[in-house]
């Protein structure tokens, strides 16, 4: 047995002696240091520079020779000569020949009533006038035998074989055949006038176009009543269609009371239909309306087209600039270079310096500028920028040179 006991100890495997706490503090080690390493980065995050959003405009230039603009404004394309065209007497509609977008000229027949009636009333009137016509032509058969009659006994009272009483018997009914004739002859110009009346009628039954332009709608329809004025409720149409006379288009607009002392007679003026707002529209102002709205505090401003164009269309919107004139004094004359433009919401002042935020890259670059004149709601740059770069607008009171910022 005690030789097995020293084989036994013979096969263990000495081990060298542990050292008690080492591998705890080696482990403490490493979490401090990865703590430390993730304070770090974190107050790095929670400290590091910002990019500031901002929104830019780019810079833009007006063409050479191009006027300044003093004012902007917004109103509509509408027409002078305009008008709902209807009949002059209530009738039935039983023909139109007018469709929306169809031009018309004046004169042409846009609709019918039914005018059988009229025509009843028309002959019946003609054949009162022929009567009246015909009775004349006896009466005067009668006053032509009562003359011969008169001049008879005229004779037979020169040989004194008739009386005085006869004689003035025949003349009276001389006479009164005579007034019948003139009665008669009045009975028969009413007559006629009668026939003109119906004839004036019958014609209202044709409804023409009072002048040359464009259906732009089509408010009856065959079968339908119409009047000159409403009746009936919603079943007794008041018009056939509505035409415009397109060589008569213009522009109306609202200016505020505030600033109708920029806008003179005759003044050019560029305008821009919302449909096609890369499509600038020279004009000038024809009046400006001598009255002012109390509600809106506006004044009406019309103005006119230099040259119309089929794209223009009745009550389109429109957007409007006022050019400032080349004979005023704040405005010698179009500049002979082009000018660079910016929006006034991107320059600031600061101790009597305008500047503006120039975003290059990811970051703005502070620049001083030198201001000219305004252009409606942009400023004239003469010197500091080119046309093309971008810069901040409206930027923040804390934005600085050299900042990052992002784009909106």
């Amino acid at each position: 047995m005690a030789d097995l006991k020293q084989d036994l100890d013979g096969l263990r495997i000495a081990r060298a002696p542990e050292r008690a706490g080492v591998g705890r503090w080696v482990g403490w080690i490493l979490l401090l240091v990865v703590v430390a390493t993730s304070g770090v980065a974190g107050y790095r995050w929670v400290t590091r520079v910002r990019p500031v959003e901002v929104q830019v405009a780019t810079v833009t230039e007006r063409p050479v020779g191009t006027q300044a603009a003093v004012l902007n404004a917004s109103g509509y394309v509408t027409a002078r000569r305009r008008a709902t065209v209807s009949s002059k007497i209530t009738g039935k509609v039983v023909e139109v020949n007018v469709e929306e977008g169809m031009a018309v000229t004046e004169g042409d027949v846009l609709a019918r009533l039914d005018d059988s009636t009229v025509r009843a009333a028309l002959a019946l009137a003609e054949a009162q006038a022929e009567a009246a016509k015909q009775s004349v032509a006896e009466n005067e058969v009668r006053l032509a035998e009562a003359r011969v009659t008169l001049g008879r006994l005229n004779q037979l009272l020169t040989d004194r074989i008739v009386g005085q009483a006869e004689v003035d018997a025949v003349k009276a009914n001389v006479d009164s055949i005579e007034a019948r004739i003139g009665s008669i002859r009045q009975q028969v110009r009413v007559a006629e006038r009668q026939v003109e009346l119906q004839k004036t009628d019958l014609d209202n039954t044709i409804i023409r176009a009072p002048f040359s332009g464009v259906a732009i709608s089509k408010d009856a329809q065959p079968g339908e009543m119409v009047s000159p004025v409403s009746a009936g409720g919603g079943f007794t149409r008041t018009g056939i269609c509505t035409i415009v006379d397109m060589r008569s288009l213009e522009i109306e607009v609202d200016v505020n009371e505030a600033y109708i002392g920029r806008v003179k007679a005759r003044q050019n003026v560029t305008a821009v239909l919302d449909a096609y707002p890369d499509w600038q529209i020279p004009a000038r102002v024809i009046t400006m309306v001598p009255t002012a709205d109390r509600q809106k505090a506006t004044v009406l401003v019309r103005i006119g087209f230099a040259r119309l164009d089929p794209r223009i269309l009745p009550d389109m919107g429109i957007k409007v600039t006022f050019l400032r004139k080349e004979n005023a004094e704040i405005d010698p004359a179009p500049a002979a270079q082009a000018t660079v433009l910016v929006p006034k919401a991107a320059v600031r002042m600061e101790e009597g310096q305008n500047f503006v935020f120039v975003v290059r890259d990811d970051a703005v670059e502070r620049r001083a500028v030198r201001i000219g004149g305004a252009d409606g709601d942009r400023l004239e740059v003469v010197a500091g920028l080119q046309s093309g770069e971008r810069v901040v607008v409206s930027p923040p009171a804390d934005l600085r040179d050299g900042a990052l910022v992002i784009v909106q």
